[in-house]
């Protein structure tokens, strides 16, 4: 029901626009034709759908479609049939009926009020209803139903007929009639008793309903006038028999108990009912007057009696009988102002008797007089209030009359009254009474009439003497002064004080004192102090309220000189009870103003004797021994109490000084030396005192306490200096500046006219103001200053971070003080100014936050240029000194607020320049140009700041640079020029601004120009439109839309469409998305300042998009322009700042939802985790996303750099928004993740993990100790996040822009520097309720033992895996000329790498595997990782990197059970699967079976490329399990069919050399043809002729090598043309064998070439292919060389290498070139070899030339420096350096310069692999040293300045560095793929150890950094190393190729 109520109600503010939900919720309501069945059956569904249609007509006056009000018709009209039980739900109760009838009544009357058409039809049969209940209240089960419709009935009763309504009366009246009590006579014998023992409950009920049902007929519609007489009579009996009934005493009662009680509250209910009615039917008489009165006089005679009669009853302490007294009353005061008050008199006398009589009750005495004596005060005044202007004359004779029964014997007292001494009751309550009364009317002539009484009584009457009269009359007198009648407040303020003083005199000395009576001291402690504070409370005058405050301190002043020459605490006694009134009275005085030197004297008077007394509340911690306390008599003890120790007096008198403090101007003045002149203070001490200024004691004792109240800051010869007095009046300064910043921050009275006299600060400075201090008394003025702004300081500590009011006020009192301490850097006095800056700076650096306040800044930025006064414009030092002051604070003040949030601090300088624009003030705007002028920030070295600010997180800049507005580029280094961007963006703010604004005027304008012209009618025409518009009135003209919200709704639009152009995958064009999103947040700023009514949905629509749209996008651009966009708004309009905060939280959780940026955590987004699948990773590949993830992962970037800012911004004054900053990392941290594993999300990704430590840290800070529990939790899933991260090997990403890489480091760096310096970070603080967690099921770590001791463990992991990481990224970031980092990192022993193995196991054991990756050499850490898997097998099985841990050569040796575990393993990489294919695994049954599955997850095209490793496996396939993979793998895939039998034909050939072929070898050598055969019987017809097809061309062209060998050379070219010709291509389903993917269109025959060669005629033509999946017109040429008689497997293998290499490095991102050409061996010593397209070799290049490559690339791309030369030059680079990498690698040796190629664009290729590892040209002597060539024409190239200094140089070997990194991290890829072809029988194997020196080349023992020294060692070596320039020379010399 409740979801219901809530869619009304909101329905109900726009109906119009939910018309299909009120549609809905009429459709749940029942049918009309079931309600109509007879008694259908209602479900709890439908009902409350009832209940919502009639609140929605309710609540709806103007609805137009009249279906809710007809559905709420239909079910009025089946009321009756609901008077079964049958009609509700089942098990419904009785309650619920009664609570469906009132609620649902309730409603209609309401729309009866709404609607008249509505309420004509609810009439026209509301009769017959209540008939029906009528009848149907027989008695039975179902008369409760409609009893209960009745009782709702008598509550809200809505219309009905007139003539309804007359056989209504009748018959109600008619069943009361026939009542037993009706017809008896109730006397005070037992008859009543008996006749009402005869009356039941329900009668009884019955009867109430019937009176009650009257009433409410007679209050809608008039009856017959026969039948209201018959009312009256009625209603009279009941009165006569409610007098008669309430008489009878209680011994008179047969029966007792609850049951009694019960009966008796109904009944009297009936005749509260009855009274009612009789009122009622009175106040609607219509008789003429003389009968009328006569009625009345009746009417009143009967109430009054049975008003008296309630109050004799024993029953009147019931509740019911005390309503029954009201009702009476109030019908009394309701017939009094029926005739003009002509019954006042007559009724005022009878009612006074009535007011007497309830004043003498004896229950009435207490604080609490009770309803009867609160009824009959209200009657009081009803009846002065109306007689008032009247019948004034009987008014002033009853209220004289009260007063004077004061003195008169009490006759109403009762009997039985036992104390016949004490103050009668009736004279008590009279007092009470007149008091209230006064109050209430508040009239002077009133308080006139009866305070003379008053006074009279209290001087010379029965009041003089102490006693309960004389405190009660006191209190009434003080009651009437508060009224503040200026003649009855002096009398009474005189009266009281002289009484006080009186007091004063008799308590102290007085030997009687100790028998003085009770009431005595009661009116000193209670009575007489309350009523000062009564009077002060009460009095508004103004003037009165100045002398009252002067008179209560005058009071103080001399109660505390008459009590100071007392022991004892008699002064405290004596003043305390006065200070809750001092308090109030000066609860509006502002201690700023100018007061008198009178006034002020008094002030210090008052404070001098609170010192003295002790009455100082405590203001610091109470110490430990401090329990009791001396008396006043020390005032050391005293004083230091007073503000240290604890209390003693009252804890109303504690909180009075606070508030005394507030409103007490400083206690200094320059017409009064009192700080030079001592006798002033002197007179202050009476002249018996102990402590007057002869008593060196005293005078020690005071010097004491003010050192203790100042905390010793003052020098102790110093204080010795100061005389006792002086002592007691610093003593009170002290106290007094002490608790005024102790009560509430130090916040003043005074109106908020300026925010800096707020400050308490102002009145501490105009003591340091007074001219010619002793040092001692400036030292002591100075320490007070000190100590009120350590207690300040204090308070704004304690007040923990509350929303609303309290956090409102705290902001506030901060910005109050430091806009007073700003504004006072200008004071003339140099020391004012010192502590000014002294005191800010320190206010600045305990709450940052002030440094964001709008207030504060503009302080800085331009009140100090406000006019100086006068008297001091002539001095121009002064003028200098202070400018200079304030330009260095405001400098110092800019330059801290960026480096902590440089997005908001930008925000509000541009939004302070606007400001200045606005105001058109030169001055300021010139200063603050020039302040600003020097400021930059950037992402280059900056002299602003240094360490670990906020400004140095990568992200944070990158989004300052965006929120400034410049036209930057986030990805690379930036330097931001505040003054220059801020006023670029604010002058664009402000033209958006005003292009807003000058739209809106001129609307506004066009408008009321329409308004006012008002085309005038014709007279011919005027008649008739005059009668058009009477007889037909116009509805109403539909009120305009607002300029504003036609702004909003276009704006929406506009948003709208940018979004659906983004997620339809179109470009959003970033200038018009920033223009909109500009304009659109000046619109939303400027709804804000306009006064008029804005489209609340518009505005909240506009505004989330504005926050959504960016993540919608998800791009730089997008993103960038958020920034700007929301802090603009957040700076303009702080009070969005909320709002906007909780719109982008949600926008980020949408994009964890989404999976998009940082949370793409889908496997196509892990960047070359994806794109090396399933070569070198495992998994199957995944089509590429369509959006490049980064793109959205540097916008996340940007977003959390916002957020950090924001963050910078409210952890310390917004409660709110760090709660919602919580709910976005506890999103985002939650389990299960969502974090992309790109490696280019590391910096966003642990600049999160940042933000959330830091969020975490506010828990220490005392913000959020309520959530604390939480934060702990939060904190350790965002350390089990952070691990998360490492559950992955490590990867590297390069990015076009060259900033990116360092960003990335800093960003890590910024988290390790976090870990290192936050002592709680690393475990310095621990939560309590999750210290005791043992055994227990942690819910972020599961379980665990020992909390604390895991905690630490995991967080020194954490450290130590981000400090690799963090090194990792700053190599890639600074390959070259790097400075040793001076950072130490301790040696890490094997216990260590012990515990860091079992931690990361236990948080995840992926952690473990992904460290010993990052640690490949380390092995104790493989030891131990190696018997964790053992342990813990059975949960690592879905862990493909566990596999080398525990599946080893001696494994397989010992046919280990953990093998067991391989079939049920994820399937691993391709190149990890084939390492157990080599001979040290022996073909183990279980290990080939989960090989052959592994291979079996994978495509065949995938593994097509490991081809010959496969073929080489067959030579231990004792099982035949690699031959039924291939054969299965080949039934699968032609493609992958034809490779594979072109590789078993290839290597079918013996191995070079002189070698002994082995058994093993003739075996393997033997299967290859038997394999061959059975791929080719497993063909399908189909792919039988496919086959055909395919080896049948390719093997004419092969033959043609054979057929020119016998022709002569010049005759071979013609003779490849004439073969070509006859070869036709045999379909269209060809394609190249070294090219799969290249379909042959056809053979161009005139391109035919016969290649040089000794022995053999290698070919080379030149194939028209088209791209297989491309379009089929695309057709492009590809040269092929068929060789016969050499073997290309050599070849195949170091371009496998070479393949890998360059997946590997377009994986990461990087740059470097390398073609894999295709070969394939096609049969022995037969292949085709792919020539690399429009390429020379570096022989054929020299022969057309004579210059080095330096020269020719000049020749053939342009100049030096031109975009030709350097855009080949750069080609040159990245090509040298992929071949650099790949050379170290493969070791490829005659490298002359025909194996080398150029293309046209610049790139070098190397071709040839014939010598690689080791084996080497010329019987292996290895003359070619260098491990790459680097000749000095390459040199010219690579480095124009010849000694390895250029740029180029350090790109190339920056390149170099990045390539050999990237390919280290695949090592063991890259190894197994060679070791496989060991026993291949390929020359490079022949000698020496290969694989072992291909592990050593990748130096896996080294560290990045070394690994990359390491590189460029290697590149500096090779620089045109001797060797290399000599094997070339030998090339030429002995083949003529060209060097």
């Amino acid at each position: 029901m409740e979801a219901l109520t809530e869619l009304c109600d909101l329905i109900s503010h726009n109906p119009n626009q939910y018309s299909a939900k009120i549609t809905w919720i009429c459709k749940r309501c029942p049918a009309p034709e079931s309600l109509l069945s007879g008694s259908p059956r209602i479900s709890r569904f439908q009902l409350n759908a009832v209940l919502a249609t009639a609140r929605f007509i309710s609540k709806c006056p103007n609805y137009d479609d009249s279906s809710p009000r007809n559905t709420v018709l239909e079910f009025i009209r089946s009321i009756p049939s609901s008077f079964t039980q049958s009609f509700w739900p089942k098990s419904f109760p009785n309650a619920s009926i009664a609570s469906f009838y009132n609620e649902f009544l309730g409603y209609v009357v309401k729309a009866t009020e709404l609607y008249q058409d509505f309420s004509t039809d609810v009439a026209g049969f509301m009769g017959g209803i209540v008939f029906s209940a009528l009848n149907d209240n027989d008695g039975s089960s179902d008369s409760v139903i409609s009893r209960a419709f009745l009782s709702a009935l008598s509550e809200s009763f809505p219309q009905i007929m007139p003539a309804d309504a007359n056989k209504l009366v009748t018959s109600l009246l008619d069943s009361v009639a026939s009542s037993p009590a009706s017809s008896s006579s109730t006397n005070g014998d037992g008859k009543g008793v008996s006749s009402f023992n005869e009356e039941t409950m329900e009668q009884l009920e019955k009867q109430e309903i019937a009176f009650q049902l009257i009433e409410r007929i007679l209050d809608k519609v008039e009856i017959d006038t026969q039948l209201l007489e018959r009312v009256r009579l009625i209603s009279k009996d009941q009165l006569r028999l409610m007098t008669a009934f309430l008489k009878i005493r209680k011994h008179d009662w047969t029966e007792q108990g609850a049951a009694l009680k019960a009966k008796i509250n109904t009944k009297l209910s009936v005749y509260k009912a009855a009274a009612k009615l009789k009122v009622r039917s009175h106040v609607s008489c219509e008789l003429d007057g003389k009968s009328s009165k006569k009625l009345l006089h009746g009417a009143l005679a009967f109430i009054v009696e049975a008003a008296e009669a309630c109050l004799y009853s024993v029953w009147r302490r019931l509740r019911t009988c005390e309503d029954l007294f009201i009702s009476l009353l109030d019908g009394i005061s309701k017939i009094a102002f029926s005739r003009g008050g002509h019954l006042l008199r007559v009724l005022l006398i009878r009612f006074k008797q009535l007011v007497l009589i309830t004043c003498a009750q004896a229950d009435t005495v207490a604080s609490s007089p009770g309803l009867m004596f609160d009824s009959v005060l209200k009657t009081s005044c009803e009846i002065i209030e109306y007689g008032w202007t009247k019948d004034r004359a009987p008014v002033d004779t009853f209220i004289m009359g009260l007063a004077t029964s004061i003195r008169e014997h009490n006759d109403y007292e009762e009997k039985d009254a036992k104390d016949k001494k004490a103050v009668p009751t009736i004279q008590l309550n009279v007092i009470r009474l007149l008091a209230e009364l006064n109050v209430q009317v508040n009239k002077p002539e009133v308080v006139d009439t009866i305070l003379p009484l008053f006074i009279e009584n209290l001087e010379e009457g029965d009041a003089s003497t102490p006693g309960l009269l004389r405190l009660r009359i006191l209190d009434a007198v003080s009651r009437m002064a508060s009224l503040g009648f200026e003649k009855s407040y002096r009398e009474v303020v005189v009266l009281m004080m002289r009484s006080y003083l009186s007091k004063l005199t008799t308590s102290i000395g007085s030997a009687e004192s100790d028998k003085l009576p009770e009431e005595a001291n009661t009116e000193r402690l209670e009575t007489l102090p309350a009523g000062f504070e009564l009077i002060a409370r009460g009095l508004t005058n103004g003037q009165l309220r100045v002398d009252y405050r002067q008179r209560l301190l005058s009071l103080c002043s001399d109660v505390g000189l008459a009590a100071e020459s007392k022991s004892g605490s008699s002064g405290a006694d004596f003043l305390g009870p006065l200070l809750p009134a001092v308090a109030e009275i000066c609860s509006d005085f502002d201690p700023t103003a100018d007061v008198e030197p009178s006034v002020l004297k008094l002030f210090r008077n008052l404070w001098f004797y609170i010192a003295l007394f002790g009455l100082a509340p405590p203001v610091t911690p109470t110490r430990p021994n401090s329990t009791t306390l001396n008396t006043a008599g020390n005032t050391t003890a005293v004083a230091l109490q007073a503000v240290t120790g604890p209390y003693m007096w009252s804890p109303q008198w504690s909180s009075s000084v606070q508030r005394i403090s507030q409103g007490t101007p400083p206690l200094v003045v320059s017409s009064v030396k009192w700080l030079e002149d001592e006798l002033e203070l002197n007179a202050l001490h009476n002249p018996g005192s102990r402590r007057g200024s002869g008593n060196e004691k005293a005078a020690a004792n005071q010097r004491a306490a003010l050192s203790a109240a100042l905390g010793g800051r003052v020098e102790v010869y110093a204080m010795s200096t100061i005389s006792g007095v002086k002592a007691t009046y610093l003593l009170a300064v002290a106290i007094l500046e002490i608790i005024r910043f102790s009560s509430n921050g130090g916040l003043l009275n005074c109106g908020p006219t300026s925010m800096a006299s707020r400050s308490a600060f102002s009145c501490a400075f105009e003591y340091l103001k007074s001219p010619n201090l002793a040092p001692a008394v400036f030292q002591c003025l100075m320490a007070i200053v000190h100590r009120a702004f350590e207690t300040s300081l204090s308070w704004l500590e304690d007040q923990v971070f509350e929303t609303g009011y309290a956090m409102d006020v705290k902001e506030t009192t901060l910005a109050v003080h430091a806009c007073f301490l700003i504004k006072s850097m200008s004071q003339r006095d140099e020391h004012i100014r010192d502590v000014s800056v002294k005191l800010l700076s320190l206010l600045r650096d305990k709450f940052p936050q002030i440094l964001w306040n709008s207030s504060c800044l503009d302080f800085l930025l331009f009140s100090v240029h406000n006019d100086p006064p006068a008297a001091i414009v002539s001095d121009p030092t002064w003028i200098a000194s202070v400018r200079s002051l304030y330009q260095k604070i405001v400098r110092e003040w800019i330059i801290i607020s960026l480096s902590h949030a440089p997005c908001t601090s930008q925000g509000l300088l541009q939004e302070k320049l606007c400001k200045a624009n606005t105001w058109q003030r030169a001055q300021p705007t010139t200063d603050v140009v020039s302040l600003l002028s020097e400021i930059r920030i950037g992402t280059g070295k900056s002299d602003c700041w240094n360490g670990t600010k906020t400004a140095n997180i990568p992200a944070v800049m990158a989004a300052a640079a965006a929120s400034s507005g410049g036209n930057l580029n986030l990805t690379e280094a930036f330097n931001i020029e505040v003054l220059g961007t801020a006023i670029v963006s604010a002058t664009v703010k402000c033209n958006h601004s005003g292009e807003i604004a000058g739209m809106t005027r001129l609307y506004e304008n066009m408008e009321k120009a329409d308004d006012d012209f008002e085309p005038t009618p014709t007279p011919s025409a005027s008649g008739l439109s005059r009668l058009i518009s009477g007889a037909f009135p116009q509805p109403p003209q539909p009120k305009k839309e607002s300029f504003g919200s036609i702004l909003l709704n276009k704006f929406v639009r506009l948003l709208q469409k940018f979004v659906s152009g983004a997620e339809k995958g179109g470009e959003v064009d970033k200038a018009s998305f920033r223009e909109t999103c500009s304009q659109a947040a000046a619109l939303l700023l400027s709804t804000l300042d306009a006064d008029s009514k804005t489209n609340v949905e518009s505005f909240s629509q506009l505004l989330r998009l504005l926050c959504w749209c960016p993540a919608y996008i998800s791009t730089i651009d997008a993103m960038e322009t958020g920034i700007f966009i929301w802090t603009w708004l957040v700076s303009a309009a702080p009070q969005l700042g909320p709002v906007v905060l909780a719109e982008l939280v949600d926008a980020w959780l949408w994009t964890i939802d989404t999976k998009r940026g940082l949370f793409a955590s889908d496997t196509r987004f892990s960047g070359p985790a994806s794109k090396l699948r399933p070569h070198l990773q495992p998994s199957e590949p995944e089509s590429p996303p369509e959006k490049d993830p980064v793109e959205q992962i540097l916008a996340h970037k940007l977003w959390i750099g916002f957020f950090i800012d924001r963050f910078e911004v409210v952890r310390h004054d917004s409660l709110v928004q760090l709660l919602l900053l919580g709910r976005m990392l506890q999103g985002t941290t939650k389990l299960p993740w969502k974090f992309s594993h790109h490696p280019a999300a590391a910096g966003t990704f642990f600049t999160v993990m940042l933000l959330g430590l830091k969020f975490c840290a506010c828990q220490y800070e005392g913000s959020l100790q309520k959530v604390r529990l939480g934060i702990q939790l939060l904190e350790d899933g965002i350390y089990r996040a952070a691990l998360g991260w490492f559950a992955y090997e490590p990867e590297w990403f390069e990015h076009d822009h060259v900033n990116f890489a360092h960003s990335e480091a800093q960003s890590v760096n910024s988290f390790v520097h976090y870990l290192q310096n936050d002592p709680k970070a690393l475990g310095g603080e621990y939560g309590g309720s999750l210290l005791d967690m043992k055994d227990h099921c942690h819910p972020v770590w599961g379980p665990m033992e020992n909390y604390a001791a895991c905690r630490d463990k995991r967080k020194q992991l954490l450290l130590m895996l981000c400090q690799h990481e963090a090194d990792r990224l700053e190599v890639w970031a600074q390959p070259v000329n790097y400075k040793e980092n001076t950072c130490y990192r301790p040696k890490i022993t094997s216990e260590k790498w012990v515990e860091y193995a079992r931690t990361a196991f236990a948080v995840d054991p992926r952690i473990a595997f992904s460290l010993g990756a990052r640690f490949p050499t380390n092995t104790c850490l493989k030891a131990e990782i190696t018997q964790l898997v053992q342990t813990h097998i059975l949960e690592i099985r879905s862990i493909p990197e566990a596999l080398p841990y525990f599946v080893t050569p001696k494994a397989v040796d010992d046919n280990s059970p953990l093998l067991q575990q391989l079939p049920y393993w994820a399937a691993c990489s391709i190149t990890m699967a084939l390492e157990f294919f080599t001979p040290a695994y022996k073909g183990h049954p279980r290990v080939m079976a989960y090989i052959l599955r592994v291979l079996e997850s994978y495509p065949p095209s995938k593994v097509t490329f490991f081809m010959p490793q496969l073929i080489q496996a067959l030579r231990y396939d004792d099982e035949k399990l690699v031959e039924g993979y291939l054969l299965r793998a080949a039934q699968r895939s032609d493609v992958f069919a034809h490779i594979l039998i072109w590789q078993l034909q290839g290597e079918t050939c013996a191995p070079e050399g002189k070698e002994v072929i082995t058994a093993k070898t003739q075996e393997f050598l033997a299967l290859l043809p038997i394999v061959r055969d059975h791929i080719i019987d497993g063909f399908s017809p189909e792919a039988r002729k496919v086959f055909h097809r395919e080896f049948d061309f390719f093997e004419k062209v092969t033959s043609i090598s054979g057929a020119l060998y016998p022709l002569p050379k010049e005759e071979r070219r013609a003779g490849i043309k004439r073969e070509l010709e006859k070869i036709q291509l045999p379909g269209d389903d060809c394609y190249l064998p070294t090219a799969p993917s290249k379909l042959v269109r056809g053979i161009q025959v005139n391109s035919g070439i016969p290649l040089q060669s000794a022995a053999k005629v290698p070919i080379m033509i030149t194939f028209d292919v088209a791209d297989r999946d491309g379009d089929p017109k695309d057709i492009k040429p590809q040269a092929c060389i068929f060789k016969v008689g050499d073997d290309c497997r050599q070849d195949v293998l170091a371009l496998q290498v070479i393949s890998l290499l360059k997946d590997i490095f377009e994986g990461v991102g990087l740059a470097l070139y390398l073609y894999p050409y295709g070969v394939l061996p096609t049969d022995p010593e037969r292949g085709i070899i792919e020539v690399v397209p429009n390429s020379r070799s570096r022989s054929q290049m020299g022969e057309t030339t004579d210059g080095g490559l330096y020269e020719i690339f000049q020749q053939d791309y342009g100049p030096v420096g031109s975009p030709g030369f350097e855009t080949a030059r750069e080609n040159f680079i990245v090509s040298s350096a992929g071949y650099a990498v790949a050379s170290l690698l493969l070791q490829p040796k005659d490298r002359h310069n025909g194996n080398i190629l150029i293309d046209s664009v610049g790139r070098l290729v190397h071709i040839d692999f014939g010598f690689i590892f080791e084996i080497s040209p010329g019987g292996n002597m290895r003359f070619e040293s260098a491990h790459f060539k680097l000749s000095h024409e390459m040199t010219q190239l690579l480095d124009p300045s010849g000694a390895m200094k250029s740029d180029t140089w350090h790109l190339f070997e920056s390149l170099c560095v990045k390539g050999y990194l990237t390919a280290r991290r695949y090592m063991n890829g890259i190894i197994n793929t060679v070791l496989m072809m060991v026993e291949s029988g390929l020359p490079c194997f022949s000698r020496g150890d290969p694989i072992g020196n291909l592990r050593k080349r990748f130096r896996p023992e080294m560290t990045e950094r070394e690994a990359a020294n390491h590189m460029i060692h290697i590149c500096e070596d090779a620089y045109n190393k001797w060797t290399t320039a000599g094997y070339d020379l030998i090339q030429y010399l002995q083949q003529g190729i060209e060097k």
